[in-house]
């Protein structure tokens, strides 16, 4: 499906707002309710919208750490790593990765107990080295991301 300027500002607004009315939308961006609801339904039968989701202050949940770790695989059998991966809820993205280490996994844990109950079950699949987030800088964002 291509885009044009229409579903892209539509994208937007829902990024700041998923919940926002399609009247209301339709309002700032000139167009009616209805004419915005059929776009909407375009975009999400094409896949370009997936999901709809919520952005919560982790803060406020407790959750305190944010790690990133790169994996060092003991074995060329990933199969159960990748099924570890899927199962536990403290990581929040996986990538294969080249380079330094096989994946680099992305954590979310609310103490140090947490966090190291979780690098000892990682022991099973290979070594790992640790960083910890100390201050998010920016936040992807795919509809104002420009490649050049």
């Amino acid at each position: 499906m291509k885009l044009d300027n229409i579903d892209i500002q539509i994208l937007r607004l829902l990024t700041e707002n998923s919940r926002i009315q399609w009247k209301d939308l339709g309002e700032q961006i000139h167009m009616t309710g209805q004419a915005v609801g059929n776009r909407i339904k375009k975009l999400e039968e094409s896949g370009v919208i997936k999901a709809y989701s919520l952005i919560i202050n982790e803060m406020k949940l407790g959750i305190l750490y944010t790690a990133f770790v790169s994996v060092y695989m003991k074995t060329t059998n990933h199969h159960s790593f990748i099924h570890f991966i899927n199962e536990r809820n403290e990581i929040v993205e996986a990538h294969r990765i080249s380079g330094e280490g096989c994946y680099h996994l992305k954590i979310r844990v609310n103490s140090q107990e947490q966090l190291n109950l979780f690098l000892n079950t990682l022991l099973k699949y290979g070594n790992y080295s640790l960083n910890l987030s100390i201050q998010e800088i920016k936040h992807y964002n795919p509809l104002t991301a420009t490649f050049q």
